[in-house]
């Protein structure tokens, strides 16, 4: 596989779209970094972190749906990519939809939001935008 993050974006979103209540993804301390971010902002209801797993551990993610069956996530797209990296400095950060979504980016004070970085004034590489 030549994306994971584009493969762990992907499976969220197959998942939320045929309605799952959860799904299992093999596990990386970066996808741990994003899942615990979404987790943090609201975008997933859990996660359970299982390392034993298999020989690469796995992650399962717990998704959240509104009164209505919908769900939270509206979108999610991976902005670097394996052929096009997308690096920004502190004062490029991208604001998602004016505030409404997040990016997440690696920097060097590891996986952070837009706003995170921001308030730490580090630039870096912007993986996704989620909304």
């Amino acid at each position: 596989m030549t994306d994971p993050i584009a493969d762990l974006l992907t499976r969220i979103r197959n998942a939320q779209v045929a309605g799952h209540p959860n799904l299992v993804i093999p596990r990386s301390k970066l996808k741990l970094e994003i899942v615990k971010i979404l987790k943090h902002e609201g975008f997933i209801e859990g996660y359970v972190d299982d390392p034993d797993k298999g020989h690469q551990g796995a992650i399962k993610v717990f998704l959240k749906y509104d009164e209505g069956q919908n769900g939270i996530i509206r979108g999610l797209l991976r902005v670097s990519k394996p052929g096009r990296r997308r690096y920004v400095g502190k004062t490029d950060i991208p604001r998602v939809r004016n505030g409404l979504g997040i990016a997440i980016l690696t920097t060097p004070k590891g996986v952070l939001t837009d706003s995170q970085a921001r308030v730490a004034g580090v630039g870096g590489e912007v993986l996704c935008h989620v909304w």
